[in-house]
């Protein structure tokens, strides 16, 4: 499979038309002030000279505001400048990140002309309540207009929700990734709420008016997601908030987040809790007391099967008096692993007999 490179370019809050109660885009990207063509330039560039291998997939990416709202003459500057690089080959294609009620026909035939290939939706919830709640300004039938008329227009479709919305259940957030699937995303992104200085949901937070989700919860309900999309083939490209300067733990000086299921490592958390719940039910199905089992993996699914400092080998010690063997194989596909037993219960309890009986 070729190897994908994505050149991230930051547009912070541009085109958006209000603030959402979670959001201060400027401080979640880390990008303080507006893009120019010469810093998309110079954004390419710098990414071009490091990538290791030519011959990858290479696309930019406007994250961060609303693109489709932005002043069209904006928009069309900052594009035309990534198409100079398509038509030069250097640059494969274009994806967007906007809001649902900021696609139409007109906007997606302007970006059919720059070759933009995927359109990312912040859809955040399907809840009505929950959107107005949170001041976001589109309700989900907004979602499942611009959701169709993306596919219609043969974009790949991404979506982007949030789990731990003010007034939001763990229902809710179910409820919203299996509105999601009937939708037919390519892909999509999950991010816990974290509390951020300056928003709005901080001062509800600091008024005893909001409680954001623990770390263990977040990170079972985003298992739970997964699940639910991996069942759907929907590849989910990334779990939780990028890391930055200022996105990293509310314990560091400079951090922006108040509070909020935060961890540096918070996809490994989700992806090893589903690793762990693999070898469980494999074991369970074992028709004998186990001691010991050989995990094989590709090397790649080493720490996830491992866990964030062994975790998942010392749930299974504790759990089930169970030692795990990791074994890997570079063949393997990446998300298959295998399970065998490598020490019985009783053959454990016969070769400490034999220890003992030797020693006497």
């Amino acid at each position: 499979m070729k190897k994908q490179y994505i050149i991230p370019i930051f547009v912070p809050h541009l085109g958006c038309p209000n603030d959402c109660t979670f959001c201060n885009q400027r401080k979640i990207s880390g990008q303080l002030k507006n893009v120019t063509e010469n810093d998309v330039r110079d954004t390419i560039e710098f990414y071009l000279s490091n990538f290791k291998e030519k011959n990858a997939y290479k696309e930019v990416a406007f994250y961060g505001g609303s693109f489709t709202g932005i002043d069209v003459d904006i928009q069309e500057k900052l594009l035309a400048t990534v198409y100079e690089y398509i038509k030069l080959k250097k640059i494969d294609g274009i994806r967007v990140s906007t809001r649902p009620d900021y696609i139409d026909k007109t906007v997606l035939k302007r970006l059919k002309k720059y070759k933009v290939k995927t359109i990312e939706l912040g859809v955040q919830s399907t809840n009505d309540y929950v959107l107005k709640k949170c001041k976001r300004g589109h309700t989900y039938e907004d979602v499942v207009k611009a959701s169709k008329l993306i596919r219609r227009y043969r974009f790949n479709l991404g979506h982007q929700m949030m789990i731990g919305l003010p007034e939001s259940t763990e229902n809710d957030d179910l409820q919203t990734a299996k509105d999601l699937i009937k939708l037919k995303p390519k892909m999509i992104r999950i991010y816990p709420v974290l509390i951020i200085k300056g928003t709005e949901l901080e001062k509800e937070y600091n008024d005893g008016n909001y409680e954001p989700l623990a770390l263990n919860i977040a990170v079972e309900r985003c298992k739970e997601l997964c699940y639910l999309f991996s069942k759907k083939k929907i590849n989910v490209i990334r779990i939780g908030l990028q890391n930055t300067d200022t996105i990293c733990s509310p314990n560091n000086e400079g951090s922006e987040v108040v509070a909020g299921p935060y961890h540096e490592t918070f996809r490994q958390l989700v992806e090893a809790s589903i690793y762990y719940d693999t070898i469980v039910e494999k074991i369970k199905k074992f028709d004998t007391k186990v001691k010991e089992v050989e995990v094989v993996v590709n090397p790649q699914t080493v720490n996830n099967v491992v866990g964030y400092k062994r975790e998942n080998i010392q749930k299974l010690k504790d759990m089930y008096d169970v030692d795990v063997v990791i074994k890997q194989d570079i063949k393997r596909p990446v998300e298959k692993i295998d399970v065998h037993i490598s020490k019985r219960f009783k053959e454990f309890l016969d070769d400490n007999e034999k220890v003992t009986s030797k020693n006497k």
